[in-house]
């Protein structure tokens, strides 16, 4: 039987278990559009494509399979670029099924076309970022396409595909027999585990390190491999740091937990990754920032010895040499790695003057932090912000952070504990994904508490999130760490060349300004509240949670920069130190930046 594509793709979402499509109306989707109007999916309509692959995001964090986000041509697929690229970058899955101009128009300049270089070349805007791009060219080949997209963005390094299709191809008719196909294509593919033979190598080069260590990135976090982590680490005692990305893999209050490396690791931190003589790096890429910029000796040394396991054979060894390299699915890799170790050495390891250690570290950097935590001075410190979060929220609700002190302060001073419950926008780093991913997150996640902590600047690149949030009932809640600027990049510029200019909020004659964004969501119709007292605030937070509406709370808050002992190279970039040359440290002067772990 014959049966339009447009109604033939909706089917084929409705068997694929897709709940939920995020997307913003254009004429090359309103086919799309019609067919889903009796649907059994729940359209997501939102004011602006990047809320609608955010928010597409968001979802797919919390569920972890495929989301799927539909555009329009042009202005609506480059709006979503951003989304996109920031779920690729952070290995997030997405479906985007985007519209484009008549197939039989290529080149012509028809309304909205996207030409300058080539014909029919739209779906090229998302080749860098996305894992593939198709342009539907023959409507008969849609459900081998279809199979291939979910499957290419759920496996392996997960993240985006692109679905260009031309809008008359929705609304041909082909038989539905082509759909055969996908009634038999299964929607889950195997994942590897290391071999018996590596797996043992493994663990007995952990047994007999003198001083190993594990660095777990967000893959681990993501397959879920907390269990076999945890049990891992307790039956050897070994010393566990982590990047951004990997906060969630394992408690923070953990006593084998360190914390974060890199450029918002401690001296401690860095210093206990720098001088490990074995380091088994789980689903993390060792990126710029978890990495000290890569110097030799600040938070990893070319002087440890390197086992790496990732999804992607791409990552191994991209940044560090390594002694054994192994393409596995951390939560099975690990799982393999600890039955090995129980058979190698059945006792166990018991260190405890490591983990008397890492308590008196832990101990002492949290006194230092009691008093700007418990300050009452207004407007708020970022520390006092987080502090009362981190009593009323439960455990098990959903956090997303943004850009500046809520992601990087985050991942340095609030304890997480359970797994799959704080999420960073970390590759990309893009303001404004917090307010719009925590849509996603909810419809995912009813049940949970969900909300954002966003600074000023980064809630305001896309508001119109609060209209959605209204018009779809998605009771999430906004909390604005309110400092009036752009702040880490306002202290940034500040440290390198003593002022802010083009960072700070303010009119013309220099008076501050900012909007009032208590006001601005009651006008979208948004419940919300203006703290005007650092006391005030942790009531209305409970009060905000626990609404069951959309809620905003602007907090104005002190714009203090987020400790660190890391080392960044684009600090040596503005300010250039004799010993730094491209990004290296010359020899024989890395004296300098050494860490040591007892500093």
């Amino acid at each position: 039987m014959k049966k339009l594509i447009s109604y033939q793709l909706v089917d084929y979402l409705e068997r694929r278990g897709v709940e939920y499509v995020f997307g913003l109306c254009g004429h090359t989707v309103i086919a799309l559009l019609d067919a889903m109007k009796d649907s059994k999916l729940k359209y997501i309509s939102v004011r602006h494509e990047q809320i609608a692959s955010t928010a597409a995001d968001g979802y797919a964090r919390v569920t972890k399979k495929a989301s799927v986000c539909m555009t329009h041509l042009g202005p609506g697929l480059t709006n979503a670029v951003t989304g996109v690229a920031n779920a690729a970058t952070d290995n997030i899955p997405m479906v985007v099924i985007a519209g484009d101009v008549p197939s039989y128009y290529y080149g012509k300049h028809p309304h909205q076309e996207i030409n300058m270089h080539c014909d029919g070349s739209q779906y090229d805007i998302f080749k860098p970022f996305v894992k593939r791009a198709w342009r539907l060219d023959t409507p008969e080949l849609l459900p081998e396409i279809l199979d291939k997209a979910f499957r290419l963005a759920e496996s392996g390094r997960p993240g985006p595909v692109l679905i260009s299709i031309p809008m008359d191809m929705f609304s041909r008719e082909i038989d539905d027999s082509n759909f055969e196909r996908t009634y038999k294509d299964s929607h889950e593919t195997v994942k590897p585990t290391l071999q018996k033979e590596t797996a043992i190598q493994i663990a007995k080069k952990l047994i007999d390190a003198e001083n190993p260590l594990i660095h777990i990135g967000g893959h681990t976090v993501y397959s879920g491999a907390t269990k076999e982590l945890t049990e891992l680490v307790e039956f050897l005692d070994l010393p566990v740091t982590r990047s951004l990305m990997g906060q969630g893999g394992i408690s923070d209050t953990h006593p084998l937990f360190v914390g974060t490396t890199g450029f918002w690791g401690t001296y401690f931190v860095n210093g206990k990754s720098s001088t490990a003589d074995l380091v088994l790096a789980v689903g993390t890429r060792m990126k710029e920032a978890d990495a000290s910029s890569w110097y030799e000796g600040i938070s990893f040394s070319q002087k440890s010895r390197f086992i790496q396991i990732d999804i992607d054979p791409e990552e191994i060894g991209r940044n560090y040499p390594v002694e054994i390299g192994a393409v596995a699915d951390p939560k099975l890799a690990l799982a393999a790695i600890l039955e090995a170790a129980k058979e190698l050495k059945p006792e166990g390891i018991n260190r405890p003057e490591l983990r008397a250690e890492i308590a008196k570290y832990r101990a002492e950097f949290k006194a230092s932090n009691k008093a700007i935590s418990d300050d009452g001075r207004f407007p708020m410190t970022p520390q006092r912000i987080l502090k009362d979060v981190r009593e009323v929220f439960p455990t098990d609700g959903l956090i997303f952070t943004d850009v500046g002190w809520n992601k990087n302060g985050v991942s340095q001073q609030f304890d997480i504990t359970e797994p799959d419950t704080i999420f960073h926008p970390g590759g990309l780093a893009t303001m404004g994904f917090g307010s719009a991913a925590i849509l996603g997150a909810k419809l995912a996640a009813p049940d949970k508490k969900v909300i954002t902590l966003i600074g000023d600047g980064g809630f305001g690149t896309n508001p119109s999130v609060l209209a959605a949030a209204v018009e779809q009932n998605i009771p999430c809640v906004w909390v604005i760490m309110n400092n009036g600027a752009f702040g880490t990049i306002a202290g940034l510029e500040g440290g390198a060349y003593g002022h802010s200019f083009g960072t700070i909020f303010h009119t013309p004659d220099g008076e501050k300004y900012n909007p009032d964004w208590a006001e601005v969501a009651k006008a979208y119709g948004v419940k919300s509240k203006k703290i005007t007292s650092a006391d005030e605030f942790k009531g209305a937070f409970e009060e905000a949670i626990n609404a069951n509406v959309p809620y905003l709370l602007d907090v104005p808050m002190e714009n203090i920069p987020v400790p660190t002992d890391g080392i960044w190279n684009i600090n040596d970039i503005y300010n250039p130190k004799e010993n730094v040359v491209e990004g290296k440290l010359v020899s024989g002067e890395a004296t300098r930046f050494a860490h040591v772990a007892t500093k």
